[in-house]
């Protein structure tokens, strides 16, 4: 029996692997954890977010409220509960700024200060 003498490790020139921009990052999952600055960034995005929705639904609530006003008194002068033209006039001025969904959502306000059809 002979007794091998194995060569020893040489390290690899730097130019022999491969860049580090040309090897994908793994995909993270969508729970991963944010990094702290991601995270501070969402959470005071949402803060406003959610002060917004509370404005808006003080502001759909208003708008209900006012409707009805003009409902009573379209009624008490002997109108109609609806007047479909004005209807018409406020899905046109939701689509127009908003597209599709902007119609839907003035169908929607529309449907609450009024009810269903």
């Amino acid at each position: 029996m002979t007794d091998a003498h194995p060569e020893p490790v040489r390290a690899l020139p730097a130019d022999a692997l491969p860049a580090a921009a040309a090897v994908p990052a793994p995909a993270a999952p969508d729970d991963a954890p944010l990094p702290s600055a991601a995270e501070q960034v969402i959470a005071e995005a949402r803060q406003r977010i959610d002060a917004l929705d509370g404005q808006i639904i003080e502001l759909v609530r208003r708008r209900v409220e006012i409707s009805g006003e003009v409902q009573r008194a379209r009624m008490g002068a002997g109108g109609r509960r609806l007047h479909l033209a004005r209807e018409m006039e406020v899905l046109r001025v939701y689509g127009d700024a908003l597209g599709r969904p902007g119609t839907a959502l003035a169908m929607t306000l529309l449907e609450l200060g009024r009810g269903r059809v």
